[in-house]
């Protein structure tokens, strides 16, 4: 460890965090929040069009509109894939050439002729997702017969018994409980074409083992229900199921703000008898305007958005970078932010009736599902701002997002306790996470937010840091569940452990440091590609991005580290930013499912480079 500077680094690091703070300020709403975009992949352009097509409300201009989006991530070998740079995915390009149809591309077109070349060599159709298939199915082009059956009766199940809904991740039963009415209901609607082209003509093996095989042979079981249900019950299952979906639209017409359930929803509700003129449709509809972006590029819809994890992450920069208490901007930001906490009960409240409600969730209008990993960045954000009336707030959160911990000790983002694994072998789940285990970023940061805000010593907080030990991989890192990878988690973690009265010099503290140093790139950034999350030998290894190599400096600072390490993290920070103040960043450096989704925060790459050059300079309160 040194505490040498190489001269004229500081100069230059406080020239641009000066040149980023004023960015950043300038990106700032006249209401105090911050928004970025929330990009993703294609999938979510194709199934939109998808959707209107079933609703019967598809116009060409937005066709036209989405296409060009579409045509403009194809890469030149005819595919798409889920993440910049990342590998082709089969079912992304499926579903992008579905959607190009739509738009009047013909098959014989050079474009399309490679990607359903393509799309049969990786096992067309037939070897898709569970989710691909369900498209397809919708539109007559797979058979509700051959897909893994979910029925709607599921909502009987109280919340002791394995697999009830409560049971799924929130994201996934928000979800799953419309697909049981898709898939009971089975409806088809007609295409202009048919999808000969992607058909591969044979069925790749889906191997099985213990509870896999298990859920294969209960699903044969289901199928020949699925022909003959109790008629009663499935009528009053259906009830049920539409009832429990319309309780938890949203205010501005989303369910769970998130683009998979609100789709499924609003195709349910429309086979249950909801017209396009019921207010719940009306809203449902209107509300996907907000989430859809329009520019020279085409139309293209966000799968989320993230005003209070961008707002509450642009504050902490702020005072990162040296606003006082009181500043202007924070407590416009302050204001906003105090006015969007949760007080009611949502899904969390199944596990935990008796916990009064508090904190924050991550959209604009989600308040059934507020989450410990926004409201620890919020408790942190509010307790630097000066405002006086934020101190309440702060309390409440505090309360509630104790009360939110795991009987192992970590913290989830959405539930507790949400780790029944058996959901995880049913053939419906092969793609995405479904369930919502405690995770190490998620865990740090509560960490963190109860230490600063002097619980450190509290016995929620202590068996967390035990957590957080237990976790750390043989290599020094740990895992990061919603940021890529273990650059995102070890970013967090040590700052937790350093705040919550871990020293230093203790050697968990020092295996992280020497595993940041040991995969910093040779041009002095970080960067971690998103396939280390299928393979090890990704593990801390990518093109040099800003928001990782502020995520390492994080870390490195906390632990009292001025080295060369730093030093050249810093510069390349300094090197690589743009004359007007903010960096570049193609890559998906934010995970919504390890290994199947991921997502560019575009302001990743300006919040946590100001953050990082701020504490390099001191200038952090």
């Amino acid at each position: 460890m040194t505490t040498t500077e190489a001269p004229g680094l500081t100069e230059a690091a406080a020239a641009a965090v000066e040149a980023a703070r004023d960015h950043l300020l300038g990106l700032q709403s006249a209401e105090g929040w911050w928004k970025a975009e929330l990009e993703t992949n294609v999938t979510m352009d194709a199934e939109d069009l998808l959707l209107r097509q079933f609703l019967g409300i598809r116009t060409d201009a937005e066709t036209a509109a989405a296409a060009r989006w579409i045509r403009s991530q194809q890469r030149a070998d005819g595919t798409w894939a889920n993440f910049y740079g990342g590998p082709p995915d089969p079912s992304t390009t499926i579903e992008a050439y579905v959607a190009l149809r739509l738009a009047g591309d013909a098959p014989d077109a050079e474009h399309m002729r490679k990607a359903a070349a393509y799309a049969r060599e990786a096992g067309g159709i037939e070897g898709s997702r569970v989710f691909t298939r369900i498209w397809l199915a919708l539109f007559g082009q797979w058979s509700w017969d051959d897909l893994p059956v979910m029925p709607p009766e599921l909502m009987f199940l109280p919340s002791r018994v394995p697999l009830n809904v409560y049971s799924w991740a929130c994201w996934a039963r928000q979800t799953i409980v419309p697909l049981t009415v898709l898939g009971s209901l089975r409806p088809v609607r007609s295409l202009p074409f048919d999808l000969a082209e992607l058909r591969a003509g044979r069925r790749p093996a889906r191997k099985a083992s213990g509870w896999g095989k298990a859920f294969n042979a209960l699903d044969r079981v289901l199928h020949v229900y699925e022909k003959r249900p109790v008629a009663p019950l499935r009528k009053a299952a259906l009830r049920r199921a539409a009832e429990w979906i319309v309780a938890r639209q949203e205010a501005d017409g989303c369910w769970g703000g998130i683009q998979p359930p609100w789709v499924y929803s609003l195709m349910a509700l429309s086979l249950l008898g909801y017209d396009l003129d019921h207010p719940v449709m009306k809203r449902g509809l209107a509300g996907l305007d907000r989430f859809t972006i329009e520019d020279e590029k085409g139309r293209r819809l966000e799968a989320c958005q993230s005003p209070v994890w961008d707002t509450v992450l642009a504050m902490n920069a702020l005072s990162d970078a040296g606003a006082p208490a009181g500043d202007p901007a924070l407590l416009r930001a302050a204001r906003w932010v105090v006015n969007e906490e949760i007080r009611g009960p949502g899904d969390w409240s199944v596990r935990r009736p008796d916990l009064p409600p508090g904190g924050w969730a991550f959209e604009f209008d989600n308040d059934l599902y507020p989450d410990t990993d926004d409201t620890a960045e919020a408790i942190l954000a509010l307790r630097r701002s000066g405002l006086p009336e934020a101190r309440e707030p702060i309390d409440r959160a505090v309360r509630w997002m104790s009360g939110m911990a795991s009987k192992d000790g970590g913290f989830a983002a959405f539930d507790a306790d949400n780790t029944q694994e058996l959901c995880t072998k049913l053939p419906f789940c092969d793609f995405g996470a479904v369930i919502d285990p405690p995770s190490a970023d998620v865990t740090a940061h509560v960490v963190e937010a109860l230490a600063k805000e002097g619980h450190a010593e509290a016995p929620v907080t202590k068996r967390a840091v035990v957590w957080l030990l237990k976790a750390q991989e043989a290599d020094g890192s740990w895992f990061g569940r919603w940021g890529a990878n273990h650059v995102y988690g070890t970013g967090g973690v040590v700052p937790a452990l350093i705040a919550a009265g871990v020293r230093p010099d203790k050697p968990p503290i020092r295996r992280a440091v020497a595993w940041l140093e040991h995969h910093q790139n040779p041009d002095g950034g970080w960067g971690e590609d998103l396939r280390s999350y299928d393979d090890p030998a990704w593990i801390g290894r990518g093109t040099s991005t800003p928001s990782q190599t502020a995520w390492a400096l994080l870390a490195l600072l906390a632990a009292g580290e001025r080295s060369p390490a730093v030093e050249a993290g810093v510069r390349w920070l300094v090197e690589n930013q743009r004359p007007d103040g903010t960096w570049d960043e193609d890559q998906f450096t934010g995970t919504g499912f390890p290994g199947d989704f991921y997502i560019n925060y575009h302001l990743y790459r300006l919040v946590f480079p100001i953050s990082a050059l701020g504490r390099y300079l001191g200038r952090d309160r």
